[in-house]
């Protein structure tokens, strides 16, 4: 039986399942229906927003222009020696807003995102590329 977590290692496995996981199941809304993406995703600095480096060409960043609501799923993977049930994951729930490059915080996130993905860093020049901000 698994023990109980605690508010400070509910804390320290949320920050270990987002360290060690890159991409997530992003969610959106395609005509009432859920459509889902694979996406990378970073977390701002104080961990209240999660932001998305998406294309326009993407069904999923049409459909968030569309409907801004979304959930994004982020999930251990799993293995033969793991029991699937027990897989570390979380789902979160908001409405997604273009991040502006006019807005304080834009270069921040841009460099944040640039650090854990550094092969991105061609894809901010093209055009169709925006940081989404989850809320």
């Amino acid at each position: 039986m698994a023990t109980a977590l605690t508010s400070e290692n509910v804390h320290d496995a949320w920050s270990a399942l987002v360290r060690d996981v890159r991409t997530a199941v992003l969610l959106t809304m395609r005509k009432e229906r859920p459509f889902g993406s694979h996406v990378p995703y970073v977390f701002g600095s104080d961990w209240t927003r999660a932001y998305l480096h998406l294309s326009r060409l993407a069904l999923h960043t049409q459909h968030l222009l569309t409907d801004p609501r979304l959930s994004l799923f982020i999930a251990e993977p799993d293995g033969l020696e793991k029991n699937p049930l027990a897989l570390r994951r979380i789902n979160l729930q908001g409405e997604a807003v273009v991040l502006s490059p006019d807005a304080s915080s834009y270069d921040a996130i841009k460099e944040r995102y640039l650090e854990r993905f550094p092969q991105a860093e061609m894809m901010f020049g093209f055009g169709d590329f925006a940081l989404w901000e989850l809320r």
